[in-house]
């Protein structure tokens, strides 16, 4: 477990260092003043936390300051994330199976989200826990998607469907499913396209996805995945409504945390849409997709608990 958290501390440490380097020591020993309570609200603003949560976690400990005139850097870190832990209640998804396999994931996202590799790393850590997964590359649109994918499944020994570029995702999706019920497979993923400038279109696509996927199965696919660029910050919001829309969303992976200072973006996303999250991309490898877990983000992100 101590491992675990580790992973979060080290992929959001740009975050946690954006919210309190500004005001030196206010990690420690350090009092709080008014000087450091003002550059404290823009420090949270950089984080992307949103409005309403950073207004929340300021009444927090501007209320404390006041009783408490020797109010700590550590202390208020802690009311941070316990403020914090407030509005994420509720936030962790849980991954719950079909009762006749294969569950299905469909991946949505736009390009350059991380959407394909978190396929392969999610195809991976299933297969960790002794899952049997097949991945069906459903971007046919993207050159480089498919190989990308492919070559993610080759290094890792990953069962994959895909079809040439220009292919009717929608008949490699069909192809997949069959092959999953052929194969007794437990998992099956589906990566598929982005491109948000031709919006129509991805949503006529989406739709022939899903259409196709409940002819297999009626309550396929189980899971509908936003996989969000996290230094995107709240401009993810608009993405996720977008998405919403054209497939209905059940959950969001967010990516690419350990390259950005604007980890609280999480916090503004499910406080606005109210969709569970899932698992956080904290770093390139295929380890580091790890499980959300509240405890573990809010500590992280103020910079609390030990490795």
């Amino acid at each position: 477990m101590a491992g675990f958290f580790a992973k979060f501390k080290r992929g959001l440490a740009k975050t946690s260092r954006t919210i309190f380097s500004p005001i030196g020591g206010l990690f420690g020993s350090k009092k709080l003043d008014a000087d450091a309570l003002e550059e404290l609200e823009e420090s949270l603003y950089s984080a992307d936390f949103g409005v309403e949560t950073t207004e929340e976690i300021l009444e927090e400990i501007q209320s404390a300051y006041r009783k408490n005139k020797d109010l700590r850097g550590q202390e208020a870190a802690a009311i941070g994330a316990s403020v914090l832990k407030q509005v994420l209640a509720g936030s962790a998804g849980q991954l719950t199976a079909a009762e006749t396999p294969p569950t299905v994931i469909v991946l949505l996202g736009v390009n350059g989200s991380g959407k394909t590799t978190t396929t392969a790393k999610l195809a991976h850590r299933l297969t960790k826990e002794g899952r049997s997964v097949l991945v069906a590359a459903c971007d046919t649109f993207r050159a480089a998607a498919v190989e990308q994918l492919r070559t993610w499944c080759d290094r890792l020994s990953l069962d994959l469907i895909a079809s040439q570029r220009g292919a009717d995702s929608a008949a490699v999706a069909f192809d997949a499913m069959q092959a999953a019920k052929a194969r007794g497979k437990e998992f099956l993923l589906i990566d598929t396209a982005g491109r948000l400038h031709n919006k129509s279109h991805l949503m006529d696509e989406l739709a022939k996805i899903r259409r196709v996927l409940a002819k297999h199965a009626p309550s396929a696919p189980h899971h509908a995945w936003l996989v969000a660029d996290g230094s995107l910050g709240s401009n993810t919001v608009e993405q996720a409504r977008v998405f919403n829309e054209a497939f209905g969303l059940t959950g969001l992976v967010v990516t690419k945390l350990d390259g950005t200072s604007r980890g609280g973006a999480l916090a503004g996303i499910y406080r606005e849409l109210q969709i569970p999250v899932f698992f956080l991309g904290l770093g390139e490898g295929e380890e580091d997709l790890q499980p959300y877990d509240v405890d573990h983000y809010t500590q992280a992100v103020f910079g609390l608990g030990d490795d």
